[in-house]
């Protein structure tokens, strides 16, 4: 069997499937082998945990995780990769394929399913994800996927930068906030383009999501939290009292009183408010 962690190995697999990455599912093949055992010791596994890939591409990430996981569940859209992951996955018996669109399967019935369990287990994603749904994903495993651990991940450098963002600066946003509600962002591992087949167009940063168990603010209403986000940095040169009166259907003087109440300037921009801010206002309006 080729070692695809080499740019020969996967071009012979590449070759023998008449195969060509698609750049319509934002695939990129991870040749790397250094950064590959990093990710995988960053996991920390002990041989029983369950393990959800997204985007296996050619298996390179799944070999290793299979390895050491009690049960992997490889989730990818492309159908074309069905032969290749048989063959650079052989003998894999707690290995469970699965080709869909991640953003269209409930990931957690789908576990349950791969490995006959009752309820959704506790799990681990780890994953290499096509660039061009990446914040679909985040916001999906955060907001959908309940009995998720914790989510180590491969994405571009902007939205990793985007992720640990502060207060007051461009990058800060409707992803820092949303993520920051749900979960505790780090940053693992810089990844240089170079490390891909075919090489992107950016850098890439492996992070890891760690949902809170108890959160530090908590919204009474998330969905309407979610809302005042998506509209706040829709309009983010926009002063808060502004957006937020036109948000909550309510006089300027009643949403200055409002934001007043909560020591929050009117004249402020989206960006300059803490994640706390926000929830108060939510929860002022609830």
């Amino acid at each position: 069997m080729a070692d695809i962690t080499t740019w020969t190995g996967m071009k012979k697999i590449l070759t023998k499937y008449d195969l060509t990455p698609k750049k319509g599912f934002g695939q990129n093949f991870l040749m790397d082998r250094n950064i590959l055992n990093k990710m995988i010791a960053s996991l920390a596994l002990t041989g029983t945990e369950y393990v959800v890939e997204i985007g296996p591409g050619l298996g390179i990430l799944t070999q290793k995780l299979t390895q050491s996981a009690g049960g992997v569940l490889a989730i990818d859209k492309d159908e074309r990769l069905k032969d290749v992951l048989t063959e650079t996955c052989a003998g894999r018996k707690n290995l469970c394929l699965k080709f869909a669109d991640v953003l269209k399967t409930d990931i957690e019935a789908e576990l349950c399913r791969a490995f006959s369990q009752s309820t959704p287990p506790p799990f681990l994603v780890c994953a290499n994800i096509p660039y061009n749904i990446t914040t679909p994903i985040i916001f999906q495993l955060l907001e959908n996927c309940p009995h998720l651990t914790s989510a180590t991940l491969m994405i571009q450098k902007e939205v990793a930068d985007r992720l640990t963002a502060k207060k007051d600066s461009k990058a800060y946003g409707r992803l820092t906030l949303t993520a920051g509600y749900f979960a505790r962002t780090e940053r693992l591992l810089s990844v240089s383009r170079h490390c891909f087949h075919p090489a992107p167009q950016v850098d890439s940063t492996v992070v890891r999501l760690t949902p809170y168990v108890n959160k530090p603010y908590l919204a009474a209403n998330e969905n309407r939290f979610r809302q005042l986000l998506a509209a706040a940095f829709q309009q983010r040169r926009k002063t808060i009292l502004k957006t937020f009166s036109a948000f909550f259907g309510c006089s300027r003087e009643t949403m200055e009183h409002a934001l007043q109440t909560l020591s929050i300037s009117p004249q402020a921009r989206p960006e300059n408010l803490t994640l706390e801010h926000y929830v108060q206002i939510v929860n002022h309006f609830s």
